[in-house]
Parts: structure tokens; C-alpha cells; sequence
């Protein structure tokens, strides 16, 4: 898979291409993703996906606190184990969004020699979102490329879009979000130096630093699969504030206890899969009794995932 960030940087020929934000690689992207892959590989033609960073929202809606369901390189890697031949990251600026959408396919077709679009119900492009699926059909007609459209995935709660999934994971709901992604919410970053509070307990934690404009799950205690090094370790994690130890509010860390883990963590790289949400972050009296709740969720831990 070939990875640009940006148009001009890219020449192709006979392009199939979809165009989306694709925050979280759902199962609603992945339909679309399939009706791309499938259509070029018969084809015979490379299946292109244009994405856009940063969000849209953040750029017009001025949502500086935006959260994402992945990161730009997390984005990337999903969409390549899907298939995609060629993900362009494109940035997205003001003078991006005040191009009409036919300025717009132009310079899609330039570069990538455009065949074929596959897009979402919900795209529109251009200035103002100027250009649905019929009025794309049009520019089509004119620059030579046809227009798809995949219908949305949705079930008895409603269209399943990347907006639902944040709620979930917002509300703790991890097992709800992995449904609706078609795989686990993760979080993935370096293991940072804490206050070390958790080897003089006996349970020692990775303090995981992740992105600021990441999500992070609600707080509470989780049951996780983490990987260190391409192995799996279950391990119990705590989103929060630590209330058992600080009277003051303490800013949020991701801390995971890796069970059967006896290395040094310091720097390196884990990735933390949330499997499900075992109850809400709480103040204890004693730290004897903090011990004696957090063996309990490590015996749970081990019967979920064990």
C-alpha cells in the first residue's frame, strides 16, 4: 500500500477512488471500502481512498476539542489491511473547502486519471457541500468518471456512524463501539514515566501517553488486551483521575497492569485494545482495600479473556 499526503505529489492512471473523513474504519466505511476494492481489483485498476486531515469540523466548525476514533497513521494502517491500494492523507485548510466541487474533481481527475467514484449517502463536495451524488453524476458526465453509491449500514438504533461510535466509547460502552467498528476500540502510544505509586503497591502500571485530540474512554476500569512487541497480555486498565490518591483533580491517564509482564516498559510502544468495561473509577478508604478490588477485577479479567 502506498501512502501520499497530498495530490500533487501523485499520478496514476484508471483510478477507482472513494472520498471520506473514514474516522474509525467502521463497518458503514468498510461497505463502502468493499464496493472500491472489488470493483478495481476486477477492473484492474488501483483502489484509491482521499481522506482528509485534519477533520473537517475542526477546520470550519472551529471543534478544537474534536476527538478521533484513529489517528492519521492509525487510519492509514486500517485501511491498508483492508486492501486499499493508495490512501492520500489530503490537509485540509480553508482554501481547500472554498474550492467548488467541480475545481475539486478536476484536479482528482489530473492526477489520478479518475475511472470510477464510490461514494457514501451522505457525501457532498465542495464549497458549501455544494455537490451530492447527482450533481457529481453531472461533473462525471462531463470529466468522464461514473458515480456510485453505497447505501448506509443501519439496525434497530439507527445509521451506524462514527458520531454513535464516540458516544459509546465516551459513555464506557467499548463492547457497543467494537461492534459497531467490526473490530476493538485501541488507543496506542509510549509508555511515559507517572508518579510510580503502582510498584510500591505491587502492581505495576503502564502510564500510556496517548494523542490529545485521541478519545479516550469514560472513566472506569476496563478489561484489556495489550500488545508489547507483536505479544498479547491481558491487562486491567484504569481510565481516570486516581481519586484513592489525589484530593485535588489530577489530570486523566490511561494506566494498564500487564498480568505475567516482567520488563521495562519505558518508551516502548503499546497498543491497548478495550474488550469491556468492568465498572466506574471509584475513591477507596485504604489502599488495602484499592488492592483487594483490583485483584477481584484481575480475576475477572482472566475469565473474560482468559
Amino acid at each position: 500500500m502506498q501512502h501520499y499526503n497530498s495530490l500533487e505529489a501523485i499520478h496514476l492512471q484508471n483510478a477507482w477512488l472513494t472520498i471520506g473523513i473514514f474516522d474509525g474504519v467502521h463497518r458503514g466505511h468498510q461497505e463502502i471500502l468493499r464496493a472500491l476494492i472489488s470493483g478495481a481489483r476486477g477492473a484492474g485498476e488501483p483502489a484509491v481512498v482521499l481522506t482528509f486531515s485534519p477533520h473537517p469540523a475542526v477546520v470550519l466548525g472551529g471543534k478544537s476539542d474534536f476527538k478521533y476514533l484513529t489517528t492519521p497513521d492509525e487510519r492509514v494502517d486500517l485501511l491498508g489491511s483492508l486492501g486499499v491500494d493508495v490512501v492520500i492523507t489530503q490537509a485540509f485548510d480553508h482554501a481547500l473547502a472554498n474550492q467548488t466541487a467541480s475545481e475539486f474533481m478536476h484536479k482528482l481527475v489530473n492526477a489520478l486519471n479518475l475511472r470510477h467514484l464510490i461514494i457514501g449517502y451522505d457525501t457532498a463536495l465542495g464549497r458549501g457541500r455544494e455537490a451530492d451524488a447527482a450533481r457529481l453524476q453531472e461533473i462525471g458526465n462531463e470529466l468522464g468518471f461514473s458515480v456510485q453509491v453505497v447505501p448506509a449500514l443501519a439496525d434497530s438504533a439507527g445509521i451506524l456512524s462514527s458520531t454513535r461510535i464516540r458516544r459509546a466509547i465516551l459513555a464506557g460502552n467499548v463492547s457497543a463501539a467494537a461492534s459497531d467498528m467490526g473490530r476493538t476500540f485501541f488507543v496506542t502510544g509510549p509508555v511515559v514515566h507517572g508518579d510510580g505509586r503502582g510498584h510500591t503497591i505491587n502492581i505495576p502500571t503502564a502510564n500510556i501517553q496517548i494523542p490529545r485530540d485521541k478519545i479516550m474512554p469514560a472513566y472506569g476500569i476496563y478489561a484489556c488486551r495489550a500488545w508489547v512487541g507483536g505479544k498479547p497480555y491481558l491487562a486491567a486498565t484504569s481510565v481516570g483521575i486516581r481519586p484513592t490518591f489525589y484530593t485535588e483533580p489530577a489530570a486523566p491517564t490511561i494506566e494498564a497492569h500487564l498480568l505475567d509482564f516482567h520488563q521495562n516498559l519505558y518508551g516502548r510502544q503499546v497498543k491497548l485494545e478495550f474488550i469491556e468495561y468492568l465498572r466506574p473509577e471509584e475513591k477507596y478508604d485504604t489502599v488495602e482495600a484499592l488492592l483487594a478490588q483490583i485483584q477481584k477485577d484481575i480475576e475477572k479479567i482472566k475469565v473474560i479473556l482468559g
